[in-house]
């Protein structure tokens, strides 16, 4: 135990320590408090009897602290600085970046960069996209964690825990990811985007997401700059390892093929926090305007839009996106008038209400065709029993052998000596026939000299008939 103590002089723990490296390796640089409240989210929910805030938010955040100082002490974190308010920025070193990749299981070569000396200017952007990325995560708490807590906390913690959920983990997210048009995914060229935010959640019905944040600065012309960046990147294509040529943001990340005709590029969620001088609103409507060729689908006459080769631009406000989360109806995409949730606003809900009445039809037409096959073979069954041939001795019906033996065969195929009469009427005849063929011609010149007998000798000779 000394040793151990020794090695992490702030006694934390391995999974500790490794949450700080997963949140810091996505996030590039964040305060404890975002760490804590990515990876423990249970701890938001502890510690309210704490007399002031600050105190309540060392007492949650401590054991976080304490993995940042032996991560400092192993040459794996560092201080970048602080914010305004006064809390400490945490990063990387490169060192740390490499621990960070192996705990995400990442190439090295896709973790960026560290993000020394973001403090020294405020961090006011990387602030922001942490925000964003707590609001599309939306931790939810352990309530076995909170057991033990007052009534009124674990209720708060329980409406989180039943809010609807984010989307993906803390693995699911990246930042600060070149986007190259030009050049390399280590060395990427001129003219290429960087995704402030990039989300791959699959399991949650977000395959590919880039987020761009904006915080009210920038004109509807350098977004539409960016954006133009962005289409680039999508448009460029590239040998994969098999030698055939596909688009190169395939190389890296996995997105279902699509139907043909509509296979639009990844989507790009634009987020506007409003903390500068420029009014979202004006610039939405701007920037809709600018970058129309690179979003508007073709109309098709079942009602919907077609996107094939089109980047989808969906925009929203960091207010409603921390309030309402990804299943909140806060998204607007461009060439749409009303707000969706995430889903359906990368989606294209019209296209598949449509194919789903296609389908329903489809379906009906095939259960109509279906029933009326059934009822012309009801009718044919019917048909051929009217028709089933009688047996002249007993009156039974044929059965479908008896039936088909008599069936007219080949030309040169023996006929059926008795047509007329079932299996068992037949095999009665011919029993009959040879027994009297073996009689000889005196028994037949006697039976037909006994008056007796003229009655059996007129029914044998109906069945030689």
């Amino acid at each position: 135990m000394a040793g151990k103590r020794e090695e992490n002089p702030a006694g934390s723990s391995n999974n500790l320590r490794g949450d700080v490296l997963r949140v810091l390796g996505v996030l590039k640089v964040a305060t404890v408090e975002q760490i804590q409240q990515i990876s423990a989210p249970h701890l938001s929910y502890r510690h309210t009897d704490k007399p002031t805030p600050s105190k309540r938010k060392q007492a949650r955040t401590a054991s976080h602290t304490g993995a940042l100082s032996d991560l400092r002490k192993h040459g794996l974190a560092e201080n970048g600085g602080q914010l305004p308010g006064g809390d400490t920025l945490r990063n990387l070193t490169p060192m740390g970046l490499a621990a960070a990749a192996r705990e995400l299981g990442r190439p090295v070569g896709e973790m960026g960069n560290p993000a020394r000396g973001a403090g020294r200017t405020g961090a006011s952007h990387p602030m922001t996209v942490n925000e964003a990325v707590l609001a599309l995560l939306r931790p939810k708490p352990d309530l076995t964690q909170l057991a033990s807590e007052p009534a009124d906390v674990f209720a708060a913690a329980q409406a989180v825990f039943d809010a609807p959920a984010g989307l993906g983990t803390i693995a699911s997210y990246a930042t600060e990811v070149a986007l190259p048009a030009t050049g390399t995914w280590a060395n990427p060229g001129k003219g290429g985007a960087q995704a402030d935010i990039v989300v791959t959640a699959p399991e949650d019905g977000v395959p590919l997401l880039f987020v761009e944040i904006d915080n009210c600065f920038e004109s509807a012309q350098i977004l539409a700059a960016k954006i133009d960046k962005y289409m680039r990147f999508c448009q460029r294509k590239v040998k994969d390892v098999d030698g055939k040529e596909r688009p190169m943001w395939r190389t890296r990340w996995w997105v279902p093929d699509g139907r043909r005709g509509d296979r639009p590029h990844p989507p790009l969620l634009l987020v506007f926090n409003r903390i500068g001088p420029r009014n979202p609103d004006t610039v939405f409507a701007q920037l809709a305007e600018l970058t129309e060729r690179h979003w508007k689908g073709t109309w098709y006459e079942s009602g919907f839009h077609m996107y094939d080769g089109k980047l989808p631009i969906v925009v929203t406000g960091m207010k409603q996106l921390k309030e309402h989360g990804s299943a909140g109806a806060i998204f607007q995409r461009f060439g749409r008038p009303h707000n969706q949730t995430l889903l359906e606003a990368i989606g294209n809900p019209r296209r598949e209400a449509a194919d789903a009445r296609q389908r329903a039809e489809h379906d009906a037409r095939q259960r109509e065709h279906q029933a009326e096959l059934r009822r012309i073979a009801a009718q044919h069954r019917a048909e051929r029993e009217a028709c089933r041939p009688v047996c002249a001795g007993c009156g039974t019906r044929f059965t479908d052998e008896r039936w088909k033996a008599i069936e007219p065969a080949g030309w040169d195929a023996p006929h059926d000596t008795h047509p007329h009469l079932c299996d068992d009427c037949k095999h009665q005849a011919v029993t009959a026939q040879r027994h009297a063929e073996q009689a000889g011609p005196e028994h037949q010149e006697h039976d037909q000299a006994v008056p007796g007998q003229k009655a059996s000798g007129t029914w044998l000779s109906r069945f030689r008939a």
